[in-house]
Order: structure tokens, then C-alpha cells, then sequence
């Protein structure tokens, strides 16, 4: 069995950004991924604004000890050009209005009394104080977002700041996912003696779509080698990855491993992870090629194929199939960042694979761990906040400190 870094370099190493790109409005390009730098085509803010509500003024005007009133000589809301202001006066100025030509300050308005047309200025201020310079956020020519940025709600609006009314994105990843078993039942439908409910689907096609996939769902495949090859065949065609769930293990009944091998290649199978051992990586000839024993990886559609077990198919996505698809996607770094936290628990049993435990942070800042961590029990993965990546063949004790990868960075 592979360990899950050799496993995971194995299928990184694969993948690379699938061809084809697009334009799109900026409003519809949530977490799509950039195929071209966008670079500024002016400064941000474009002019000198003011940070308060106050008085721009001109610092030499307050130089002496003299009489501080200034006469009020324009008025300047936000979005209204002003004038120059003339030496001796003061202008009323709000947040983010255009400082006017000749002005070097701001005085907040806390630190005036207005009276009539005039304003008395009880503050000294520095050249350059509640200024917002001309250019201070972004400088006209700058790349803001590399291209292989995942575009976030703020990375929209960063790009809506410097007027991208559209934006150059990489075509989404095709994924093609069924399931196999004959003991699975789809919600609102009767459960029959023997069947479960086939919560895979609903958690696998949510973590796809929630990556930006174009999913095609060819639901559930009978336990049969024969309609497995031909929903292969068939996913192949148009797919940049095929996933499946259930089938990849070892029993008479499993019969996504030989269907692969017939209809294209495995190049990984096993890992020494806990939980998700059968995992299986490879891929399936497009039907030009199906009687070239020598396809190149052009001429085929990549292949994952995840264990049935619920808890093992959720962390073998988040481990291995999401930084894959990302990379497929275009982006550059894919690694979720991890935590250095204390245990809050002992665990006197190690296990001699590398096992990922469902744990939350309590309140104090340590974390607590699922008392089932069985890859059957689903509620662990809604109850945890992430998973502990713990090294094989090592027990933990209370107070240690262990890695902890938090969901919010295996779900985005």
C-alpha cells in the first residue's frame, strides 16, 4: 500500500489545467479560476479622497497662533468634482470624496465648530492626514489577481473595483460520478430488506458542485462488470474525470477495478489511510481509442474511484479528489492549510496506517474527538469541525499537540 503522500503525489503529478477558456461577467464568475491575469487599468482610488467627514484644508493657513475660523468656500459630496480651494478657506468634505487641488488635509469634523459659513479648526493636522493618496490600494498596470486565482466574493470585487465588466476563466472540470450497489436505494423510494440509502450521492455531488463542476450524475450502476464497463465507456466520452463510489475493493462484487482495467489502466489502488484503504486512480480510453493499448493521456478521461463507505469517501474527496480537480481547474496551490492544536484526549490505540480522525475545537482552543470514529458513521463529518492527520503507528496523548486540517479549508 502506497502512503498517502506517495498517493497523493501519484495523482498530482497527473494532472494538469484542462484546455478551453471563456469570458463571463464578473457578477457570474464565482469560483470559477482565472486563465489570464487581470491587471489594473487605473489607479485605485483614482484621485485623493478624503478618509472623514470633516474639512479639507491647507496646513500653511493654520501656521501661525492667529484666528483659526476659516471661511467655508465649497461644499463637496462624494462623487462631485470640486475646485481648487482657495487659500485662507476650508471646504466641507465627506467620506470618500475627491480632495480638491491645493488642499493637503483633512480635519475631521469631531475636531471643528461650524458656525454660519465658517469653521473654527481645533486640531493641528499633518500634510497628508485622513488622505486616501491617489493610487493607494492599486497602481494602474498592476496585476491585482494572477491568473490561477479561484475567484472569491472579494477577488469579484476587487476586479469590479478597477471596472472588469467580464473576466477570462478556465471552462469548468466535467466530472461524471456514479455509484454501485445493489443494496442502494435513493431517498422517498421504499427500503427494502438488506438496502441502505445512498447518501453518497447527495454528499459527493454536493462536494463537486460546490468546487464549480459541470456534473453529469449517471446515478446508480448494477453490480454487474458488464453494465460498469459500459457506463465507462460511456462517461468517458465527454468527461475530464470519472468518479465513482463503491466497487473498488476486493470482493466477488466489486467490479469498478476489473471494469477499469479493461477499459483503461489503474495506476494506484490501495493506501495505508484510515479510512478510505481502497482507493483507486487511473484511467478510462475515449472510444477512438478503445483497441489502442497505447492511448496517450489525451485520448483518455482520468478516473477516481472512491470506497463505499461514507466517512471514507468524504475524506478520500477532500484528501486526494478536490486538490486534483483544482489543479484540473487551473489553480496553482492546492494544499489546505493546516493547524498545529492540543489534544484534548487520549488515544491509547495507534493504528499502523495514517489515520484522519473527526475532531471540533472546544471552546478552551483544543479539540475534542468523535467517540465513534468508525468510516461508517456519517454524523461524525457534520458534528467535527475537520480532520486530525495522524501519523501512523502513533497513539496521542492529552495535551500533545497534533495537525489538524480544518473543513473550511477542504471545502472551499
Amino acid at each position: 500500500m502506497l502512503s498517502t503522500a506517495e498517493a497523493l503525489a501519484t495523482l498530482l503529478s497527473a494532472a494538469s489545467p484542462i484546455p478551453g477558456t471563456e469570458s463571463i461577467p464578473t457578477l457570474d464568475a464565482l469560483n470559477r479560476v482565472l486563465s489570464a491575469d487581470v491587471i489594473s487599468p487605473l489607479d485605485v482610488p483614482p484621485m485623493n479622497t478624503s478618509s472623514m467627514d470633516g474639512y479639507a484644508i491647507r496646513t500653511e493657513d493654520l501656521a501661525t497662533d492667529g484666528d483659526r475660523r476659516l471661511p467655508v468656500s465649497q461644499r463637496i459630496p462624494a462623487g462631485h468634482a470640486p475646485e481648487p480651494l482657495k487659500p485662507g478657506t476650508a471646504a466641507r468634505i465627506f467620506t470618500g470624496a475627491t480632495v480638491p487641488p491645493g488642499a493637503d488635509a483633512i480635519v475631521m469634523q469631531e475636531q471643528t465648530e461650524a458656525a454660519g459659513n465658517e469653521v473654527t479648526i481645533l486640531h493641528n493636522p499633518a500634510p497628508g492626514e485622513w488622505i486616501t493618496a491617489q493610487g493607494a490600494d492599486i497602481r494602474s498596470g498592476s496585476i491585482i489577481l494572477p491568473a490561477g486565482t479561484r475567484l472569491t466574493p472579494q477577488a469579484l470585487g476587487l476586479a469590479a473595483s478597477v471596472g472588469c465588466a467580464e473576466l477570462q476563466v478556465r471552462r469548468r472540470v466535467k466530472v461524471a460520478v456514479f455509484f454501485t450497489g445493489d443494496e442502494l436505494t435513493m431517498p422517498g423510494e421504499p427500503l427494502k430488506p438488506g438496502a441502505i440509502y445512498n447518501s453518497n450521492r447527495f454528499t459527493l455531488r454536493g462536494l463537486l458542485e460546490k468546487l464549480g463542476c459541470e456534473v453529469t450524475d449517471y446515478g446508480i450502476v448494477p453490480d454487474k462488470l458488464e453494465a460498469t464497463r459500459a457506463t465507462l465507456r460511456e462517461a468517458a466520452q465527454a468527461h475530464d474525470l470519472i468518479l465513482t463510489c463503491g466497487g473498488v475493493s476486493v470482493g466477488e462484487e466489486d467490479h469498478v477495478k476489473p471494469a477499469v482495467e479493461a477499459e483503461g489502466r489503474l495506476s494506484m489502488w490501495q493506501i495505508a489511510m484510515k479510512p478510505g484503504k481502497p482507493l483507486a486512480f487511473g484511467a478510462v480510453r475515449r472510444a477512438a481509442q478503445q483497441a489502442d493499448a497505447a492511448a496517450t493521456a489525451s485520448a483518455e478521461t482520468f478516473f477516481i474511484g472512491l470506497p463505499g463507505n461514507p466517512v471514507s469517501s468524504f475524506a478520500t474527496f477532500l484528501l486526494f479528489v478536490r486538490p486534483f480537480v483544482l489543479l484540473l481547474a487551473g489553480m496553482q496551490t492546492v494544499e489546505p492549510r493546516a493547524l498545529s492544536l492540543r489534544a484534548d484526549f487520549t488515544q491509547k490505540k495507534a493504528d499502523r496506517r495514517n489515520e484522519f480522525l473527526r475532531a471540533r475545537i472546544n471552546p478552551a482552543g483544543g479539540l475534542d474527538l468523535f467517540p465513534n470514529q468508525s468510516s461508517a458513521v456519517l454524523t461524525s463529518t457534520v458534528w467535527g469541525d475537520g480532520l486530525i492527520d495522524n501519523p501512523p503507528n502513533h497513539a496521542i496523548s492529552a495535551g500533545e499537540t497534533v495537525r489538524f486540517i480544518p473543513f473550511s479549508e477542504l471545502l472551499n
